[in-house]
Protein backbone atom coordinates (compact mmCIF):
# COMPACT_ATOMS: atom_id res chain seq x y z
CA UNK A 1 0.00 0.00 0.00
CA UNK A 2 1.35 3.42 -0.95
CA UNK A 3 1.55 5.99 1.81
CA UNK A 4 0.99 9.75 1.84
CA UNK A 5 1.54 12.40 4.50
CA UNK A 6 -0.32 15.71 4.30
CA UNK A 7 0.96 18.75 6.18
CA UNK A 8 -2.05 20.75 7.32
CA UNK A 9 -5.75 19.93 7.58
CA UNK A 10 -7.12 22.86 5.61
CA UNK A 11 -9.75 22.36 2.91
CA UNK A 12 -7.10 21.45 0.30
CA UNK A 13 -5.42 18.92 2.56
CA UNK A 14 -8.67 17.31 3.65
CA UNK A 15 -10.01 16.96 0.10
CA UNK A 16 -6.70 15.48 -1.06
CA UNK A 17 -6.70 13.02 1.83
CA UNK A 18 -10.22 11.84 0.99
CA UNK A 19 -9.41 11.31 -2.68
CA UNK A 20 -6.11 9.51 -2.12
CA UNK A 21 -7.68 7.32 0.57
CA UNK A 22 -10.39 6.33 -1.90
CA UNK A 23 -7.61 5.20 -4.28
CA UNK A 24 -6.04 2.91 -1.72
CA UNK A 25 -3.40 5.20 -0.23
CA UNK A 26 -2.68 5.06 3.48
CA UNK A 27 -3.01 8.77 4.36
CA UNK A 28 -1.95 10.62 7.51
CA UNK A 29 -2.63 14.33 8.06
CA UNK A 30 -0.60 16.35 10.55
CA UNK A 31 -2.39 19.44 11.87
CA UNK A 32 -0.79 21.87 14.32
CA UNK A 33 -4.11 23.19 15.66
CA UNK A 34 -6.65 21.45 17.87
CA UNK A 35 -9.27 22.05 15.18
CA UNK A 36 -9.04 21.03 11.55
CA UNK A 37 -10.14 23.21 8.63
CA UNK A 38 -7.38 25.83 8.58
CA UNK A 39 -8.88 29.28 7.99
CA UNK A 40 -12.22 27.62 7.18
CA UNK A 41 -12.85 27.26 10.89
CA UNK A 42 -15.56 28.01 13.43
CA UNK A 43 -16.35 29.47 16.82
CA UNK A 44 -18.67 27.63 19.19
CA UNK A 45 -19.96 30.11 21.76
CA UNK A 46 -22.71 27.92 23.17
CA UNK A 47 -25.84 29.81 22.14
CA UNK A 48 -24.07 31.09 19.02
CA UNK A 49 -22.11 29.39 16.25
CA UNK A 50 -19.92 31.29 13.79
CA UNK A 51 -17.99 30.47 10.65
CA UNK A 52 -14.61 32.00 11.37
CA UNK A 53 -13.90 33.29 7.86
CA UNK A 54 -15.27 31.68 4.68
CA UNK A 55 -18.97 32.06 3.98
CA UNK A 56 -19.47 32.57 0.22
CA UNK A 57 -20.33 29.28 -1.50
CA UNK A 58 -20.29 29.32 -5.29
CA UNK A 59 -20.26 26.35 -7.71
CA UNK A 60 -21.50 23.64 -5.32
CA UNK A 61 -20.61 20.94 -7.85
CA UNK A 62 -16.93 21.48 -6.99
CA UNK A 63 -17.69 20.77 -3.33
CA UNK A 64 -19.77 17.73 -4.27
CA UNK A 65 -17.13 16.34 -6.63
CA UNK A 66 -14.92 15.18 -3.73
CA UNK A 67 -17.66 12.83 -2.55
CA UNK A 68 -18.48 11.66 -6.08
CA UNK A 69 -14.80 10.88 -6.60
CA UNK A 70 -14.78 8.74 -3.45
CA UNK A 71 -17.91 6.88 -4.58
CA UNK A 72 -20.13 8.49 -1.94
CA UNK A 73 -23.42 10.36 -2.19
CA UNK A 74 -22.81 13.90 -0.93
CA UNK A 75 -26.45 14.12 0.15
CA UNK A 76 -25.62 11.77 3.02
CA UNK A 77 -23.10 14.32 4.31
CA UNK A 78 -24.29 17.80 3.31
CA UNK A 79 -27.40 19.86 2.70
CA UNK A 80 -27.10 22.70 0.17
CA UNK A 81 -29.66 25.52 0.25
CA UNK A 82 -29.95 27.85 -2.74
CA UNK A 83 -30.22 31.56 -1.89
CA UNK A 84 -32.47 34.09 -3.57
CA UNK A 85 -31.83 37.02 -3.43
CA UNK A 86 -28.12 36.30 -3.41
CA UNK A 87 -27.22 39.70 -1.91
CA UNK A 88 -28.85 42.67 -0.27
CA UNK A 89 -26.82 45.84 -0.71
CA UNK A 90 -27.17 48.79 1.66
CA UNK A 91 -25.83 52.25 0.86
CA UNK A 92 -24.76 55.11 3.10
CA UNK A 93 -27.66 57.26 1.83
CA UNK A 94 -30.15 54.80 3.35
CA UNK A 95 -31.18 53.07 0.10
CA UNK A 96 -30.88 49.34 -0.59
CA UNK A 97 -30.81 47.01 -3.58
CA UNK A 98 -31.39 43.26 -3.94
CA UNK A 99 -29.52 41.10 -6.43
CA UNK A 100 -31.81 38.23 -7.41
CA UNK A 101 -30.68 35.00 -9.06
CA UNK A 102 -34.13 34.83 -10.64
CA UNK A 103 -33.89 36.60 -14.01
CA UNK A 104 -37.34 38.20 -14.07
CA UNK A 105 -36.97 39.65 -10.56
CA UNK A 106 -33.43 40.77 -11.34
CA UNK A 107 -34.51 42.54 -14.52
CA UNK A 108 -37.25 44.45 -12.68
CA UNK A 109 -34.76 45.60 -10.05
CA UNK A 110 -32.19 46.63 -12.65
CA UNK A 111 -34.81 48.58 -14.61
CA UNK A 112 -35.55 50.56 -11.45
CA UNK A 113 -32.03 51.92 -11.87
CA UNK A 114 -32.32 52.35 -15.64
CA UNK A 115 -33.02 50.24 -18.70
CA UNK A 116 -29.59 51.21 -20.01
CA UNK A 117 -27.91 49.76 -16.92
CA UNK A 118 -30.14 46.68 -17.11
CA UNK A 119 -28.95 46.04 -20.67
CA UNK A 120 -25.38 46.91 -19.65
CA UNK A 121 -25.42 44.44 -16.76
CA UNK A 122 -26.49 41.57 -18.99
CA UNK A 123 -23.85 42.52 -21.58
CA UNK A 124 -21.28 42.57 -18.78
CA UNK A 125 -22.35 39.09 -17.64
CA UNK A 126 -22.17 37.77 -21.19
CA UNK A 127 -18.67 39.13 -21.72
CA UNK A 128 -17.28 37.76 -18.45
CA UNK A 129 -19.11 34.45 -18.86
CA UNK A 130 -17.23 33.87 -22.13
CA UNK A 131 -13.96 34.58 -20.30
CA UNK A 132 -14.94 32.15 -17.54
CA UNK A 133 -15.65 29.32 -19.98
CA UNK A 134 -12.22 29.84 -21.55
CA UNK A 135 -10.46 30.11 -18.18
CA UNK A 136 -12.15 26.99 -16.83
CA UNK A 137 -11.26 24.88 -19.86
CA UNK A 138 -7.72 26.06 -20.55
CA UNK A 139 -6.36 27.41 -17.26
CA UNK A 140 -8.18 26.47 -14.03
CA UNK A 141 -8.13 22.73 -14.75
CA UNK A 142 -4.55 22.47 -16.03
CA UNK A 143 -1.52 22.03 -13.78
CA UNK A 144 1.09 23.84 -15.92
CA UNK A 145 3.92 21.72 -14.55
CA UNK A 146 5.87 22.29 -17.76
CA UNK A 147 6.49 25.62 -19.48
CA UNK A 148 5.15 24.08 -22.71
CA UNK A 149 1.82 23.51 -20.96
CA UNK A 150 1.40 27.28 -20.91
CA UNK A 151 3.69 28.75 -23.55
CA UNK A 152 2.02 27.25 -26.58
CA UNK A 153 -0.06 28.71 -29.39
CA UNK A 154 -3.46 27.65 -28.01
CA UNK A 155 -2.86 28.90 -24.46
CA UNK A 156 -1.42 32.22 -25.58
CA UNK A 157 -4.27 32.65 -28.06
CA UNK A 158 -6.80 32.06 -25.26
CA UNK A 159 -4.96 34.49 -22.98
CA UNK A 160 -5.37 37.18 -25.63
CA UNK A 161 -9.02 36.23 -26.00
CA UNK A 162 -9.87 36.81 -22.34
CA UNK A 163 -7.94 40.14 -22.35
CA UNK A 164 -7.45 40.77 -18.62
CA UNK A 165 -5.26 43.87 -18.84
CA UNK A 166 -7.82 46.45 -17.70
CA UNK A 167 -8.82 46.59 -14.03
CA UNK A 168 -12.03 45.04 -12.73
CA UNK A 169 -13.57 48.46 -12.07
CA UNK A 170 -12.68 49.88 -15.49
CA UNK A 171 -14.11 46.80 -17.15
CA UNK A 172 -17.36 47.13 -15.18
CA UNK A 173 -17.55 50.81 -16.10
CA UNK A 174 -17.61 49.95 -19.80
CA UNK A 175 -21.10 48.49 -19.28
CA UNK A 176 -22.57 50.15 -16.17
CA UNK A 177 -23.18 53.87 -15.60
CA UNK A 178 -24.77 53.65 -12.12
CA UNK A 179 -22.09 54.20 -9.50
CA UNK A 180 -24.08 52.23 -6.94
CA UNK A 181 -24.31 49.18 -9.19
CA UNK A 182 -20.64 49.49 -10.21
CA UNK A 183 -19.54 49.52 -6.59
CA UNK A 184 -21.72 46.53 -5.70
CA UNK A 185 -20.22 44.47 -8.53
CA UNK A 186 -16.66 45.67 -7.85
CA UNK A 187 -16.88 44.91 -4.12
CA UNK A 188 -17.01 41.20 -4.87
CA UNK A 189 -13.48 41.07 -6.32
CA UNK A 190 -12.32 41.69 -2.75
CA UNK A 191 -13.22 38.04 -2.08
CA UNK A 192 -9.82 37.06 -3.51
CA UNK A 193 -8.00 39.83 -1.67
CA UNK A 194 -7.25 42.18 -4.57
CA UNK A 195 -8.39 45.71 -5.30
CA UNK A 196 -11.03 46.10 -8.02
CA UNK A 197 -9.24 49.30 -9.02
CA UNK A 198 -5.89 47.58 -9.65
CA UNK A 199 -6.55 43.86 -10.10
CA UNK A 200 -7.05 42.25 -13.53
CA UNK A 201 -10.62 42.09 -14.77
CA UNK A 202 -10.64 38.28 -14.90
CA UNK A 203 -11.79 38.48 -11.27
CA UNK A 204 -15.08 39.91 -12.45
CA UNK A 205 -15.82 36.22 -12.87
CA UNK A 206 -16.67 36.22 -9.13
CA UNK A 207 -19.81 38.38 -9.38
CA UNK A 208 -20.59 36.76 -12.73
CA UNK A 209 -20.48 33.18 -11.41
CA UNK A 210 -22.50 34.27 -8.36
CA UNK A 211 -25.15 35.77 -10.62
CA UNK A 212 -25.32 33.01 -13.25
CA UNK A 213 -24.90 29.95 -11.03
CA UNK A 214 -26.30 31.35 -7.80
CA UNK A 215 -25.03 31.37 -4.24
CA UNK A 216 -25.61 28.53 -1.83
CA UNK A 217 -25.60 27.95 1.89
CA UNK A 218 -24.59 24.79 3.72
CA UNK A 219 -26.87 23.87 6.60
CA UNK A 220 -24.78 24.26 9.73
CA UNK A 221 -22.49 26.82 8.08
CA UNK A 222 -19.34 26.40 6.02
CA UNK A 223 -17.68 24.36 8.73
CA UNK A 224 -20.17 21.58 8.06
CA UNK A 225 -18.11 20.93 4.92
CA UNK A 226 -15.01 20.42 7.05
CA UNK A 227 -16.96 18.04 9.29
CA UNK A 228 -18.20 16.13 6.25
CA UNK A 229 -14.67 15.76 4.84
CA UNK A 230 -13.39 14.58 8.23
CA UNK A 231 -16.12 11.95 8.41
CA UNK A 232 -15.34 10.84 4.84
CA UNK A 233 -11.61 10.53 5.56
CA UNK A 234 -12.22 8.37 8.62
CA UNK A 235 -14.66 6.16 6.71
CA UNK A 236 -11.99 5.61 4.05
CA UNK A 237 -9.33 4.69 6.62
CA UNK A 238 -7.42 7.97 6.76
CA UNK A 239 -5.80 9.36 9.89
CA UNK A 240 -5.71 12.92 11.27
CA UNK A 241 -3.18 13.81 13.97
CA UNK A 242 -4.07 17.12 15.64
CA UNK A 243 -2.00 19.37 17.91
CA UNK A 244 1.13 18.26 16.08
CA UNK A 245 3.06 20.85 14.08
CA UNK A 246 5.40 19.73 11.33
CA UNK A 247 8.77 21.47 11.65
CA UNK A 248 10.43 20.13 8.51
CA UNK A 249 9.73 18.29 5.28
CA UNK A 250 12.54 15.74 5.09
CA UNK A 251 14.30 15.66 1.72
CA UNK A 252 17.00 13.15 0.77
CA UNK A 253 18.78 13.12 -2.58
CA UNK A 254 16.21 15.42 -4.12
CA UNK A 255 13.19 13.39 -2.95
CA UNK A 256 10.69 14.13 -0.16
CA UNK A 257 10.67 11.09 2.10
CA UNK A 258 8.86 12.24 5.24
CA UNK A 259 8.16 14.93 7.81
CA UNK A 260 9.60 15.87 11.19
CA UNK A 261 7.46 16.82 14.18
CA UNK A 262 7.65 16.59 17.97
CA UNK A 263 6.69 12.94 17.51
CA UNK A 264 9.81 12.27 15.46
CA UNK A 265 10.21 11.50 11.76
CA UNK A 266 7.38 9.87 9.85
CA UNK A 267 8.11 8.56 6.36
CA UNK A 268 5.82 8.23 3.33
CA UNK A 269 5.95 7.72 -0.43
CA UNK A 270 4.26 11.07 -1.14
CA UNK A 271 4.28 14.37 0.79
CA UNK A 272 1.53 16.95 0.19
CA UNK A 273 1.91 20.35 1.82
CA UNK A 274 -1.29 22.26 2.62
CA UNK A 275 0.52 24.87 4.71
CA UNK A 276 0.61 28.32 3.12
CA UNK A 277 3.20 28.02 0.32
CA UNK A 278 5.40 31.05 1.23
CA UNK A 279 5.50 29.95 4.88
CA UNK A 280 6.17 26.33 3.96
CA UNK A 281 9.05 27.02 1.57
CA UNK A 282 10.64 29.47 3.99
CA UNK A 283 10.24 27.39 7.15
CA UNK A 284 9.66 23.71 6.35
CA UNK A 285 12.12 23.22 3.48
CA UNK A 286 15.64 23.65 4.84
CA UNK A 287 17.89 22.94 1.85
CA UNK A 288 18.39 25.96 -0.42
CA UNK A 289 18.51 23.79 -3.55
CA UNK A 290 15.12 22.30 -2.69
CA UNK A 291 13.57 25.77 -2.49
CA UNK A 292 14.37 26.34 -6.16
CA UNK A 293 13.66 29.92 -7.23
CA UNK A 294 11.58 30.56 -4.11
CA UNK A 295 14.41 31.80 -1.94
CA UNK A 296 13.64 33.82 1.19
CA UNK A 297 14.46 36.95 -0.83
CA UNK A 298 12.09 35.94 -3.63
CA UNK A 299 9.32 35.18 -1.12
CA UNK A 300 9.71 38.60 0.48
CA UNK A 301 9.53 40.36 -2.91
CA UNK A 302 6.33 38.71 -4.13
CA UNK A 303 2.97 40.45 -3.99
CA UNK A 304 0.43 39.43 -1.37
CA UNK A 305 -3.29 39.85 -0.79
CA UNK A 306 -4.79 42.06 1.87
CA UNK A 307 -6.13 40.72 5.14
CA UNK A 308 -9.45 40.87 6.96
CA UNK A 309 -10.77 42.27 10.23
CA UNK A 310 -13.78 40.24 11.39
CA UNK A 311 -16.25 40.91 14.17
CA UNK A 312 -18.25 37.86 15.26
CA UNK A 313 -21.32 39.14 17.09
CA UNK A 314 -24.05 37.33 18.99
CA UNK A 315 -27.11 39.59 19.20
CA UNK A 316 -30.06 39.36 21.60
CA UNK A 317 -32.61 40.23 18.93
CA UNK A 318 -33.20 39.31 15.29
CA UNK A 319 -32.77 41.56 12.26
CA UNK A 320 -35.34 40.31 9.69
CA UNK A 321 -34.30 42.76 6.98
CA UNK A 322 -30.88 41.14 6.71
CA UNK A 323 -30.27 38.32 4.24
CA UNK A 324 -27.58 35.66 4.63
CA UNK A 325 -25.23 37.80 2.48
CA UNK A 326 -25.29 41.57 2.84
CA UNK A 327 -22.98 44.30 1.56
CA UNK A 328 -22.76 47.81 2.94
CA UNK A 329 -21.23 50.32 0.53
CA UNK A 330 -19.72 53.17 2.54
CA UNK A 331 -18.82 56.73 1.64
CA UNK A 332 -15.76 57.42 -0.51
CA UNK A 333 -15.86 53.85 -1.80
CA UNK A 334 -12.64 53.89 -3.84
CA UNK A 335 -10.53 55.70 -1.23
CA UNK A 336 -11.57 53.34 1.55
CA UNK A 337 -11.25 50.15 -0.51
CA UNK A 338 -7.75 51.19 -1.59
CA UNK A 339 -6.75 51.72 2.07
CA UNK A 340 -6.25 47.99 2.57
CA UNK A 341 -3.65 47.96 -0.22
CA UNK A 342 -1.62 51.02 0.81
CA UNK A 343 -1.17 50.27 4.50
CA UNK A 344 -4.04 52.29 5.96
CA UNK A 345 -7.17 51.45 7.91
CA UNK A 346 -10.36 52.58 6.11
CA UNK A 347 -12.06 55.58 7.71
CA UNK A 348 -15.47 54.70 6.26
CA UNK A 349 -15.24 50.97 5.57
CA UNK A 350 -17.45 49.13 3.14
CA UNK A 351 -18.62 45.97 4.88
CA UNK A 352 -19.62 42.41 4.14
CA UNK A 353 -22.22 41.26 6.68
CA UNK A 354 -22.85 37.52 6.95
CA UNK A 355 -25.99 36.47 8.83
CA UNK A 356 -26.51 32.69 8.57
CA UNK A 357 -29.01 32.61 11.43
CA UNK A 358 -31.53 34.28 9.08
CA UNK A 359 -32.21 30.81 7.62
CA UNK A 360 -30.39 28.43 9.98
CA UNK A 361 -31.51 28.17 13.60
CA UNK A 362 -28.51 25.97 14.45
CA UNK A 363 -26.33 29.10 14.29
CA UNK A 364 -28.22 31.02 17.00
CA UNK A 365 -30.98 30.35 19.52
CA UNK A 366 -34.51 31.45 18.63
CA UNK A 367 -34.93 35.18 18.97
CA UNK A 368 -31.21 35.90 18.60
CA UNK A 369 -28.84 36.49 15.68
CA UNK A 370 -25.34 35.36 14.73
CA UNK A 371 -23.49 37.68 12.36
CA UNK A 372 -19.99 38.29 11.02
CA UNK A 373 -18.95 41.77 9.93
CA UNK A 374 -15.89 41.72 7.69
CA UNK A 375 -13.64 44.56 6.51
CA UNK A 376 -10.61 44.31 4.23
CA UNK A 377 -7.52 45.72 5.96
CA UNK A 378 -3.75 45.70 5.27
CA UNK A 379 -1.75 42.53 5.88
CA UNK A 380 1.00 42.47 8.51
CA UNK A 381 3.79 42.99 5.96
CA UNK A 382 3.02 46.67 6.27
CA UNK A 383 4.57 47.85 9.52
CA UNK A 384 2.32 50.89 9.89
CA UNK A 385 -0.30 48.97 11.88
CA UNK A 386 0.08 47.03 15.12
CA UNK A 387 -2.96 44.96 16.03
CA UNK A 388 -3.32 45.83 19.69
CA UNK A 389 -6.39 46.79 21.74
CA UNK A 390 -6.17 50.39 20.57
CA UNK A 391 -6.22 49.40 16.87
CA UNK A 392 -9.05 46.94 17.41
CA UNK A 393 -11.13 49.53 19.26
CA UNK A 394 -10.50 52.07 16.50
CA UNK A 395 -11.79 49.64 13.86
CA UNK A 396 -14.82 48.76 16.01
CA UNK A 397 -15.66 52.45 16.42
CA UNK A 398 -15.41 53.12 12.68
CA UNK A 399 -17.55 50.10 11.84
CA UNK A 400 -20.28 51.01 14.32
CA UNK A 401 -20.23 54.64 13.18
CA UNK A 402 -20.91 53.54 9.63
CA UNK A 403 -23.52 50.98 10.66
CA UNK A 404 -25.46 53.87 12.18
CA UNK A 405 -26.23 54.84 8.56
CA UNK A 406 -28.16 51.57 8.25
CA UNK A 407 -31.47 52.13 9.99
CA UNK A 408 -31.99 48.40 10.45
CA UNK A 409 -28.69 48.03 12.37
CA UNK A 410 -28.57 51.38 14.15
CA UNK A 411 -29.11 49.67 17.54
CA UNK A 412 -26.74 46.78 16.99
CA UNK A 413 -24.14 47.85 19.53
CA UNK A 414 -26.60 47.86 22.43
CA UNK A 415 -27.79 44.35 21.55
CA UNK A 416 -24.43 42.56 21.58
CA UNK A 417 -24.24 39.71 24.10
CA UNK A 418 -21.24 37.92 22.57
CA UNK A 419 -18.27 39.34 20.68
CA UNK A 420 -15.10 37.88 19.21
CA UNK A 421 -12.57 39.62 16.97
CA UNK A 422 -10.30 38.07 14.32
CA UNK A 423 -7.42 40.22 13.05
CA UNK A 424 -4.54 39.79 10.59
CA UNK A 425 -2.36 38.86 13.56
CA UNK A 426 -4.58 35.81 14.09
CA UNK A 427 -4.10 34.76 10.47
CA UNK A 428 -0.34 35.09 10.96
CA UNK A 429 0.00 33.30 14.28
CA UNK A 430 -2.76 30.69 14.22
CA UNK A 431 -2.72 29.69 10.56
CA UNK A 432 0.89 30.45 9.55
CA UNK A 433 -0.50 32.68 6.81
CA UNK A 434 2.51 34.55 5.47
CA UNK A 435 2.16 38.25 6.25
CA UNK A 436 -1.15 37.64 7.98
CA UNK A 437 -2.88 37.61 4.60
CA UNK A 438 -6.39 36.29 4.25
CA UNK A 439 -5.82 34.86 0.75
CA UNK A 440 -2.10 34.16 0.30
CA UNK A 441 -0.19 35.27 -2.76
CA UNK A 442 -1.94 37.97 -4.76
CA UNK A 443 -3.40 36.64 -8.04
CA UNK A 444 -1.77 39.29 -10.22
CA UNK A 445 -1.13 38.54 -13.90
CA UNK A 446 2.48 37.62 -13.12
CA UNK A 447 1.45 35.40 -10.21
CA UNK A 448 -1.21 33.28 -11.95
CA UNK A 449 -1.24 30.17 -14.13
CA UNK A 450 2.31 29.06 -14.98
CA UNK A 451 3.76 31.98 -13.01
CA UNK A 452 2.11 30.91 -9.74
CA UNK A 453 3.82 28.30 -7.54
CA UNK A 454 3.20 24.88 -9.03
CA UNK A 455 1.24 22.06 -7.46
CA UNK A 456 4.05 19.61 -8.20
CA UNK A 457 7.42 20.74 -6.89
CA UNK A 458 9.81 21.33 -9.80
CA UNK A 459 12.84 20.76 -7.57
CA UNK A 460 11.83 17.92 -5.23
CA UNK A 461 10.45 14.55 -6.26
CA UNK A 462 7.26 13.29 -4.56
CA UNK A 463 6.45 16.72 -3.09
CA UNK A 464 3.16 18.47 -3.88
CA UNK A 465 1.43 21.64 -2.74
CA UNK A 466 -2.23 22.63 -2.40
CA UNK A 467 -3.89 25.75 -1.04
CA UNK A 468 -4.48 29.46 -1.65
CA UNK A 469 -0.98 30.40 -2.76
CA UNK A 470 -0.49 27.78 -5.48
CA UNK A 471 -2.12 27.34 -8.88
CA UNK A 472 -4.98 27.78 -9.72
CA UNK A 473 -5.57 30.37 -6.97
CA UNK A 474 -7.47 31.47 -3.90
CA UNK A 475 -10.97 30.78 -2.52
CA UNK A 476 -12.45 27.53 -1.22
CA UNK A 477 -13.74 26.26 -4.57
CA UNK A 478 -10.44 27.10 -6.31
CA UNK A 479 -8.45 25.43 -3.52
CA UNK A 480 -10.58 22.33 -4.12
CA UNK A 481 -9.45 22.52 -7.75
CA UNK A 482 -5.82 22.59 -6.55
CA UNK A 483 -6.54 19.38 -4.66
CA UNK A 484 -8.09 17.85 -7.77
CA UNK A 485 -5.03 18.73 -9.84
CA UNK A 486 -2.64 17.46 -7.16
CA UNK A 487 -4.36 14.08 -7.02
CA UNK A 488 -4.26 13.82 -10.81
CA UNK A 489 -0.52 14.54 -10.79
CA UNK A 490 0.14 12.01 -8.03
CA UNK A 491 -1.82 9.24 -9.75
CA UNK A 492 -0.23 10.01 -13.11
CA UNK A 493 3.25 9.75 -11.64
Amino acid sequence: MKTAIIVGAGIGGLATAAKLSSKGYKVTIYEKDSKIGGKVNYIDAGNFKFDLTASILMTPHIYQEVFDYAGKDYKNYLKFIELNPIYRAFYSDGTSFDLFSNTSNLTKKLEEISKEDSMGYYKFLSNVYEKYIIAEKFFLNNSFTSSLDFFNFISLQKMLKINTLSSSYNHISKYITSEKLRNLIAFQSLYVGISPFDGPNIYNLIPTISQLYGLWYLEGGMYSYVNALERLIYELGGKIIKNTAVSEIIIEKGTAIGVKSVSGIDRADIIICDADFPYAVKNLIKAERAKGKYTDKKISEMKYTCSTFIMHLGLKKTYPKLLVHNIYIGNDFKENIQSAFIGKLPKHPSLYIYCPSRIDNTMAENGTESINIMVRVPNTLNNNIIWNDSTINLMRERIFNDLSNMEILSDIQENIIYENITTPQDFLERFNSYGGTAFGLSPTLLQTNYFRPHIKSPTVNNLYFVGNSVHPGTGVSIVLLSSKLAVEEILNQ
